[in-house]
């Protein structure tokens, strides 16, 4: 499935089977999850995609000597600039991601660097897995960017905070999920995944919270964030892209508040999160989709109509 023009819809085609260069691995692709970073670049959201694109960062594929490979994000940096060489190669200023610079997952066959590919743990079938790669790593590190917050928001329950949701009430925290006024459907869902309390984002939670990531990519959010934050909190923001964030008092800053963003994610993130997530153990709640059907699951995406994650299945 191939954008040729943001805002324009994908287009089934064939094309080559991709060969590997240097460092690279093809992987036949069995599952590849639909993230809303997809449909920001589909929807012209982030600028100067590679196109043609195809989209799709969280693959499932099988290596040609057999492995069960999965590729996220970020898909290349240069290990070079101050960045890669501190720790901090997902700030790289040269970095490459998969599904924007790179084609993606939404096709039969893929290419990755194998430097930048995760074994996938056992007892997850491939669609399962598959939200693991962004969902479950951005979240994980959200969740980690919190610090120990014993009461955690969680503004926006879709895919990310269905899997940070699990791995917060394994490690003893209390949650609060905010999701649009009436939606009910999610307000449930939230409390199904151990949510204590569920209600509309603009409304204050029953009490102060000492940490709040912010998925929903709705700047609005943000201050709503911070009056609900206690002294010395802290509001984690989570997407790659978010609307713009209106002017509030600095009230809301005061009394060492905190205001961060989470950018991309590092190979060290992955390894931990992957071992992490069977002992908790995370499930992914999905809806899948045949490869053809892409245009609906984003579709869906952007109407908030999908529990937990979508993935395209990719038969041969």
């Amino acid at each position: 499935m191939i954008l040729h023009a943001p805002g324009e819809a994908l287009r089934l085609e064939d094309v080559p089977v991709p060969e590997p260069g240097l460092g690279q691995v093809r992987l036949r692709v069995l599952a590849c999850g639909v993230c809303r970073t997809d449909l920001h670049v589909v929807d012209g959201e982030l600028p100067r995609p590679k196109l043609p694109l195809i989209p799709g960062h969280q693959i499932v594929g099988v290596a040609e000597d057999g492995r069960r490979l999965g590729v996220p994000w970020l898909g290349w940096t240069c290990g070079e600039c101050r960045y890669c060489v501190s720790g901090r190669e997902n700030l790289c200023e040269r970095a490459r991601f998969t599904g924007y610079d790179l084609d993606g997952g939404y096709g039969e066959y893929a290419l990755a660097d194998e430097r930048f590919c995760f074994p996938l743990p056992d007892g997850y079938a491939d669609a399962q897995a598959a939200p693991l790669l962004c969902a479950g790593l951005i979240g994980y590190r959200s969740l980690r960017m919190a610090g120990d917050a014993e009461r955690l928001g969680l503004y926006g329950f879709g895919a990310a905070a269905h899997i940070v949701a699990q791995i917060a009430r394994h490690e003893g925290r209390r949650l609060f999920g905010f999701v649009r006024r009436g939606d009910r459907a999610a307000e449930e869902f939230a409390r199904e995944l151990g949510c204590e309390w569920a209600g509309p984002s603009d409304e204050p939670a029953p009490e102060e919270l000492d940490a709040a990531i912010v998925f929903a990519p709705v700047g609005e959010l943000v201050p709503a964030a911070l009056r609900a934050t206690a002294r010395g909190g802290v509001v984690v923001c989570a997407g790659i892209h978010m609307s713009d964030i209106p002017s509030f008092p600095y009230e809301l800053l005061w009394h060492e508040r905190s205001l961060r963003s989470v950018a991309n994610l590092t190979r060290h993130d992955g390894e931990e999160f992957l071992a992490l997530a069977p002992r908790v153990p995370v499930h992914s709640h999905v809806e899948e989709f045949r490869l053809e059907d892409a245009n609906e699951a984003l579709d869906r995406l952007r109407r908030g109509e999908i529990r937990g994650a979508a993935v395209l299945r990719i038969e041969p």
